[in-house]
Order: structure tokens, then sequence, then C-alpha cells
């Protein structure tokens, strides 16, 4: 059987898109045997493998969803927060907080990735020191909440984590749709879950926040672009699903789980029911490195 990768972007709140799309998958009957995640993503792909990648691990994580609709993980003033953080004076209580949610609901300080059980699971952050990315899952000694909190590191809400010479932040900065770190790590088929949202800065928009939220989705949607000519030029087929709400959701506003949780589903059963994934040929193959294969 071919390894199957599943590739999860970052979206802040709209990775509720993602827990029903998973619901679907599981349903399949897919198994993947990698999972590359990426900001909120890294967090879905944690939670699923930590609890077997099943229907039941979904009805785990909704359960988590449900419960960040109240924990105010992402404050809505984020251009205030914006000042504070060029002034260097950050509000040190949403990391804490985030921090408390993510052991509250069983990502322990003491959990390493070696005790990830079935599935090879990498978290991908950004290196602005290097212009890198950086891989939380390569050394299974590591601290899986570490490398959560860093992919998921998204200013200004988390300062980087500043560690040897590396300056990490939310996976998001590189590559918000890891599909490169899957191919590199040797998926031979994807399924790759993108929340990005033109709807988030619309042509009209003006102002420092809509130049900004233009911003980030133009790299957002040339990385995508871009990895997934990587696939293609390596022959591995992907399931490219752009995960839409019915209205545009912002990052911040887990409110709106529930009802995410069930359009992300019905998006994913009808991806999955068109979706028939193609070998590579054989010649394809002789030309591919075994570190790819």
């Amino acid at each position: 059987m071919k390894k199957l990768a599943l590739v999860l972007g970052g979206g802040g709140a709209r990775g509720a898109l993602q827990v029903g799309a998973l619901r679907a998958i599981a349903e399949a009957g897919l198994k993947p045997s990698l999972l590359a995640g990426a900001s909120i993503g890294a967090l879905n792909a944690t939670y699923w493998a930590l609890h077997g990648l099943d229907r039941s691990a979904v009805d785990q994580m909704e359960t988590v969803w449900r419960a960040s609709g109240t924990a105010d993980l992402l404050p809505a003033n984020y251009l205030w927060l914006s000042v504070r953080t060029l002034f260097n004076r950050p509000d040190s209580q949403i990391p804490h907080r985030m921090r408390d949610f993510l052991i509250a609901h069983g990502i322990t300080p003491e959990l390493t990735f070696a005790q990830i059980p079935g599935v090879q699971l990498l978290l991908v952050t950004a290196d602005l020191n290097h212009g890198q990315p950086v891989l939380y899952g390569l050394d299974p000694h590591q601290s899986v909440l570490e490398g959560v909190l860093t992919s998921a590191a998204l200013p200004p809400w988390v300062k980087p984590l500043e560690k040897d010479d590396r300056y990490l932040l939310d996976g998001g900065f590189i590559s918000n749709l890891p599909i490169e770190a899957a191919l590199e790590h040797g998926a031979e088929q994807i399924i790759a879950l993108d929340l990005s949202d033109s709807r988030e800065a619309p042509p009209d928009a003006r102002g420092f926040g809509a130049f900004l939220s233009k911003t980030i989705l133009t790299v957002e949607a040339r990385q995508a672009h871009l990895e997934r000519s990587l696939a293609a030029a390596r022959g591995v087929p992907v399931l490219y699903v752009n995960l839409l709400g019915d209205t545009h959701v912002p990052l911040w506003d887990f409110k709106t789980a529930p009802a995410l949780i069930e359009q992300g589903e019905a998006q994913m059963r009808r991806a999955l029911a068109d979706w028939h994934p193609t070998p590579r040929p054989w010649w394809q193959k002789l030309f591919t490195s075994p570190g790819n294969a």
C-alpha cells in the first residue's frame, strides 16, 4: 500500500473545518502513516495522532474544539496587540493561556514524539534567522508541547521562541500547507487540507489590517502553489481541498467551531467521492531518490 500523508494547513479558528474533514477521512477507512501540520494544523494533527487516527479520536477533538470557544485563545484586538509587540510589551497571558489549554487536554510537558503511536508526526515551524522550515518530530525525544506551541506561535498573540541560534515562530510563515515536508519524508499519496480564505481581505478592503491580510494571503497562496507543483513534478498525487466556511471566519473566532465542523465534513465527503489517485509510472520511480520513494 502506498504511503499516505495527511497535510493540515494553518488558519486559526478555521481549523474546526479540519476536524469535520478528519471525521469524513476516518469514516472512509483512510489511515495515513504520516501527518504534517503547521500552526492550527499542527494542533489538529497532534490530537488526531495522539488519540488513534480513528472516529473516536475525532470525537475527542470535537470536545476540545467546543471547549476552545470559551477559552479566549486568540483575543480579537490584534491591532492593539501589534502595537504592544512593536514596543516589546507583548501580552504574556496569551501564551500561558494556550499552554494551559493544551496541557488540560492531554498535550502534557512530558509527552514526546516517541510516545505518539503508529504514525509519523511532523510539526512545521519557521526559523527567521536562517529562512528555513524546522521540523519537530524528527527527534523522538523532542517535546510535543513545545512543537505545537512553536508551530502555532503567531505574532502578535504569541512571541517567537529563541532557541540556540534559531528564532522560531508559526510554521505558516514559511510553509502554511506543508506538502514539501510530507514529500521529503516519503509520501506517495497526499491529502492536503488548506484553510486559506480570500474573503479575509476582499479586493476593496483598505487600511493596515487589510494590507497585512492581503500580504499574508498572497505569500500563502504562492507557497501552496509551489509545494503542489513539487508534488506534481515527483509524480505524487495530491488531493487538495480548500476548506471554507459558509461565511468568512476570522482567525480568532473559535465560537464558530460547531458549525464549521459540520461544514468541513460535508466538503471532505464530496472531495473523497471524486478522488482517484493515480500511481506513478514505473519509469519515474527510477529517477526518485530513496528518501522520497
